[in-house]
């Protein structure tokens, strides 16, 4: 059957991803995004000139579809940027990734000796079962390590604790790391061509990467499709095995759209539940216990032209609220309005209707100003204006649970032929952006009768800032003899 309407539900990497190729093979679509703005969490806020990348979003891939489109798109607006990010712990800052020999020089000797203690009791008496993030992190770096550099930051995050996260997103997000292999690189150092962990460099476009997605609307409507902002999806129609349509509510009416294809990207609990008719019960039900992080954005306009060189900051500190805090003008200089000041994005995780969530914007930007003072990064009184960035649904939680969750609610949308879920809340992974636009142009490629399991993606590959090229030098070699000595988990 020809396709002559493709309904996308959502406008963030993935959705616009699946429209822009579309686009390429002549089929118009239409893209309903919930926001009044395209990008999804990759989008770009401007306030009073000052660009905001909410999350912050790195583009380097491995990919080269993705690596393409981005190019196509930004062509000389892509630059390269030096890479640097740290962690905050204790008033000092640590180099990200840990090296070995500096994370020990500032911990000081009683300390240093505490974590190598605790990494060899790890190689001898190792977590079992490894079925969460505590006990994978501790195997590889030992309980000591985990509790500095993992422990507070990551419970920030996901508002749980660590030993409720599931193992699989530690191995997804720090795949092939453990402190053998960091102290090999410290002594030794990596040469070109072997692994190189989290990477120097990356690509940033100029103004953002809201800039790449308002671009791409742009040319998927001069194409004859179209974008609708402020649509929130409220039903998705089946019969059989098809999806038929699609209902979007805009300025304040329903309106139904008549679908050969959908492919979704809004959370997929969420598309389980809009459903028409509604899904069995069981699917039902699973599909209301995924559960999401949200997070919002303190943008502090500072009235310094410097305040650090990071990209951003980790905040391992107990007594601060804030996890990350991103200095916008290191990733580009059109990112501020002023060169005379920097913007700074202090990011505090939480959920919906807690009390973060609920706290007026005036009050989180004096407890973001209070916070920055505090770890004397600035004073307070530099803080001189700000902005309030809310972002619901950021993070698919990964509960023990999930992944069952997950089986169920696939078998079900699986008998729906002409419908896919794509992106990271439509398939509720922890994708990065390219593997988000990676899952669209794979599902794209499956309505003109190609076969791909877009789930497969990023569940097999190493994590994106991780990098394996060329074969093993003697150094390699020599590492995974020490493997043997020290254990797999080396």
């Amino acid at each position: 059957m020809a396709l002559e309407k493709v309904i996308i539900i959502g406008a963030g990497p993935a959705g616009l991803t699946a429209a822009y190729e579309l686009s390429k093979l002549g089929v118009r679509s239409i893209v309903l995004e919930k926001g009044p703005r395209v990008g999804g969490l990759a989008r770009t806020e401007i306030y009073k000139g000052y660009r905001i990348d909410v999350g912050g979003h790195r583009f380097f891939t491995k990919v080269p579809e993705v690596e393409a489109l981005w190019r196509e798109v930004l062509g000389d607006d892509l630059l390269t940027r030096p890479r640097l990010s740290r962690i905050y712990y204790d008033r000092k800052l640590f180099a990200y990734p840990l090296r070995l020999g500096d994370a020990l020089e500032k911990l000081g000797l009683p300390e240093s000796a505490r974590i190598v203690l605790s990494y060899l009791r790890a190689q001898v008496f190792a977590y079992r079962p490894e079925d969460t993030f505590e006990a994978w992190v501790s195997n590889r770096f030992g309980r000591r390590l985990f509790e500095i550099f993992f422990k507070s930051y990551t419970e920030k995050v996901w508002g749980i604790p660590c030993s409720e996260i599931s193992a699989r997103w530690a191995a997804q997000r720090i795949q092939n790391l453990s402190l053998l292999r960091a102290s090999w690189n410290a002594v030794f150092g990596q040469r070109d061509g072997q692994i190189r962990s989290l990477i120097q460099a990356f690509e940033y476009p100029r103004q953002g990467p809201g800039m790449l997605w308002e671009r791409v609307a742009g040319i998927v409507a001069s194409c004859g499709s179209q974008v609708w902002l402020d649509a929130e999806v409220t039903r998705v129609l089946y019969r059989d095995d098809r999806a038929i349509g699609v209902a979007a509510r805009r300025d304040g009416r329903e309106e139904m759209i008549e679908a050969d294809a959908v492919i979704s990207t809004m959370p997929i609990g969420e598309l389980v539940a809009s459903l028409d008719p509604p899904a069995p019960d069981a699917v039902r039900a699973v599909a209301s216990r995924l559960t999401y992080r949200d997070f919002l954005t303190v943008a502090l306009v500072v009235n310094r032209a410097h305040v650090f060189p990071d990209n951003w900051i980790y905040i391992h500190e107990p007594n601060v609220r804030v996890a990350r805090i991103q200095n916008f003008k290191n990733w580009s200089a059109d990112m501020v309005a002023d060169p005379g000041k920097t913007c700074l994005g202090l990011e505090y995780f939480c959920t919906v209707e807690d009390d973060v969530w609920r706290m007026g914007d005036t009050d989180l930007i004096r407890m973001a100003a209070t916070e920055l003072e505090r770890l004397g990064l600035a004073q307070a009184v530099d803080a001189e204006d700000g902005v309030v960035i809310r972002q619901p649904k950021a993070y698919p939680v990964y509960t023990g649970e999930y992944e069952s969750y997950l089986q169920t609610i696939r078998r079900f949308l699986e008998t729906l032929s002409n419908l896919q879920t794509v992106g990271r809340n439509g398939m509720h992974m922890y994708n990065n952006q390219d593997h988000s636009m990676l899952t669209a142009m794979l599902a794209v490629r499956n309505l003109f009768g190609e076969k791909h399991d877009v789930w497969s993606v990023n569940v097999e590959r190493a994590y994106h800032e991780e990098m394996r090229v060329s074969s093993p030098s003697g150094a390699e070699r020599s590492l995974r003899a020490l493997r043997k000595v020290f254990g797999a988990r080396a």
